[in-house]
């Protein structure tokens, strides 16, 4: 039998767990800054997309997929970048 050499990933998760968490303190300061609504929203709109890319490349293991698989994971985000496009552009009208 041949040995399969297994790879610990327990110190990287460690070090996203720990981004994650600084991420979310720095959400929830975010909505008592006294900033515009707009900056409020692009910014907690970017830390949360930012939080589900981190859990999708190291928890869901993209890093470590083929290229085609991760552009199918990146479908969604443009289909979201799309709406958001089309949102702003009708309250802009």
């Amino acid at each position: 039998m041949s040995e399969v050499s297994h790879k610990s990933h327990k110190a990287g998760y460690f070090k996203v767990f720990g981004l994650l968490t600084a991420l979310t303190i720095i959400e929830l300061v975010i909505p008592d800054m006294n900033i515009s609504k707009f900056s409020k929203f692009t910014s907690l709109t970017g830390l949360a997309i930012g939080k589900a890319a981190l859990v999708g490349w190291f928890y869901m293991h993209l890093n470590e997929e083929s290229k085609w698989l991760r552009f199918i994971a990146l479908i969604p985000i443009s289909a979201f970048i799309y709406a958001l496009v089309v949102v702003l552009e009708s309250m802009y009208r």
